[in-house]
């Protein structure tokens, strides 16, 4: 007898709910129903850690050099690929499938959850671990960058680590808790920047090359997860007691063999995709570097300097998905829960508050980074390639699609469209590789071509998983309704920042002092601008406010109706 019918819209029988257990106990009610909630936990934690990883990051690549950031960058790739192999699908599977659980009063069957999945992803981890310290050189060569066997060496045990780290996350994020992840978060980037710059600094002026600096700064990444597993198996255990004490449910758990499988039937596909994406990813830089040679007609160090210096832009491009990941991470658990109930208003209300919230911040931070994309760069990264700010402009448009992606595959695996989301994430890939390899290979393009592939691929993503949204959704999202004013307010915030900035860097100078001072008076205004516009328009309602923590406190404050 199958305790669980398949999951989704399309099941064609309703979900038998178990059971109460006896007593005033009802975690499934006690859960508040509003994601926003945990997103705002992670999204302090991400503004945290993006500061933190400022202080960490540029001062580290202006240490390493364009050529040296190449290093770390091809370092990373690696080891996210392994990575995604180990964890992808893993917070994803256990966030909707506890919360499936709890919403139907399961509470053995979290435990079951929470046991295989820990001993499944450990072993994974293992293997991860095993196969960069014994094929680092290897993986090396692979990448064209023969330099790195150090770094990946360095990176191994993260890997393990990290498939640990993963677990107590997805746990806690199918109970609506989002501390553990914002607390392994945090305890990664602060070790990053205690451990992995003073170790790039001191071996910088013991005279290392790039790529042991490289290394040495990569360094911090494991030290971290590594001191986080500890702490969140605590919080895990402190958790527990406060949401289940010793209490006993009725409820008759899957066996062992079927929870792995249904782990596995989520998480795969999920892990599928991420990977392809990473595939492609590493595919793509091992091309861009090749391509520059062999199109274009540049040296291996000049090619190593033209990728560097897009490398740097790539770290500024991935800020917007970053501040944006907390409501794709926190709204799986939430769609999952209206779902397995067959609350498709629910399910349909969380997605256009998802969207319109991923449309407000993603719009004008894209925007900010493609008007201000010289400034940006000539504060930041003085004295890089010149081609730092044409990448970054092209980025900075394709960071709205990438937002747009994260929540869009967030909400149809939470849907239980997985299979869906793994669909567009190669075809995307696909005509990434295809544009870089014409456009990168052309002598006048070169570098310019990376961007552009990196455009196309996103906005081909993000228009796939929306058609599948639209095309498989019970109750149909208004998502054209959750763009448009948000639109119209971030051309109107653009054109303002543009306007400021050129006039203060007419009047003040190109010094790069100056050039700060003109960017940091932009974006203030463009802040102003945005605001008063948002709510002028009702891009934002009093409704849209309460689903934020204090949002009624908010509203009243602005005369919202």
């Amino acid at each position: 007898m199958r305790l669980r019918p398949d999951y989704g819209p399309d099941a064609e029988t309703a979900r038998k709910v178990r059971p109460r257990p006896k007593g005033r106990f009802r975690l499934a009610e006690a859960r508040k129903n509003n994601y926003l909630k945990g997103a705002a936990i992670l999204a302090i934690t991400v503004a945290i850690t993006k500061v933190i990883g400022a202080i960490y990051k540029i001062p580290l690549y202006n240490i390493l050099g364009d050529e040296g950031t190449t290093h770390f960058q091809f370092t990373y790739t690696i080891y996210s690929l392994l990575l995604t192999f180990s964890t992808a699908g893993v917070p994803v599977a256990m966030s909707r499938l506890i919360a499936e659980a709890i919403a139907t009063n399961r509470f053995n069957q979290v435990r079951r959850y929470y046991k295989v999945s820990l001993v499944t992803f450990a072993a994974i981890g293992v293997i991860g671990m095993l196969a960069m310290l014994i094929f680092a050189q290897q993986l090396a060569n692979f990448m064209g960058d023969y330099e790195i066997a150090n770094g990946v060496r360095v990176l191994a045990p993260a890997v393990l680590f990290a498939c640990l780290v993963c677990i107590f996350r997805g746990y806690s994020q199918g109970h609506g808790n989002m501390l553990p992840t914002a607390i392994s978060q945090v305890m990664e980037v602060v070790c990053k920047l205690v451990f992995g710059l003073c170790i790039a600094w001191y071996f910088a002026r013991a005279g290392y090359g790039s790529a042991d600096v490289s290394a040495g700064a990569i360094v911090g990444v494991t030290i971290g997860l590594g001191l986080a597993v500890p702490i969140l198996a605590g919080e895990k255990r402190r958790s527990d007691r406060k949401n289940y004490g010793g209490r006993r449910f009725s409820d008759k758990p899957s066996t062992v063999s079927a929870t792995f499988r249904e782990i596995m039937r989520i998480s795969i596909p999920i892990t599928l995709g991420s990977a392809v994406l990473n595939i492609i990813t590493m595919i793509d830089n091992k091309l861009v570097l090749a391509r520059l040679q062999t199109g274009a007609g540049f040296s291996y160090t000049e090619a190593k300097i033209l990728t560097g210096v897009y490398s740097k832009a790539l770290t500024l491009f991935n800020m917007p998905s970053a501040l944006i990941t907390p409501i794709a991470v926190s709204i799986v658990p939430f769609i999952s829960a209206a779902v397995a109930k067959r609350d498709f208003g629910e399910s349909r209300r969380l997605t256009e508050s998802a969207m319109k919230v991923t449309n407000l911040l993603a719009l004008p931070m894209g925007a900010g980074l493609t008007v201000l994309s010289y400034s940006i760069f000539q504060t930041l990264y003085p004295g890089s390639n010149e081609n730092g700010p044409a990448l970054l402009a092209m980025l900075g448009i394709a960071s709205f699609f990438v937002c747009t992606y994260l929540v869009t595959n967030s909400i149809l695996q939470a849907s239980g469209y997985e299979n869906l989301a793994l669909l567009a994430l190669p075809i995307g890939g696909v005509i990434k590789i295809i544009v870089n390899w014409f456009l990168v290979g052309t002598e006048r393009i070169n570098i310019l071509g990376a961007p552009l592939g990196t455009l196309v691929c996103y906005v081909a993503i993000t228009v796939l998983n929306v058609v599948f949204i639209m095309v498989k959704a019970k109750d149909k999202p208004n998502i054209a309704a959750t763009v448009a004013r948000p639109f119209i307010c971030t051309v109107v915030m653009g054109a303002a920042a543009w306007a400021v900035y050129g006039l203060l860097n007419r009047i003040l100078g190109s010094g790069r002092m100056m050039i700060a001072v003109a960017m940091c008076a932009a974006i203030l205004v463009a802040v102003v601008v945005y605001a008063v516009l948002v709510v002028a328009m009702k891009a934002v309602t009093r409704e849209d406010m309460q689903l934020v923590p204090k949002g009624e406190k908010i509203a009243n404050l602005l005369h919202m109706k």
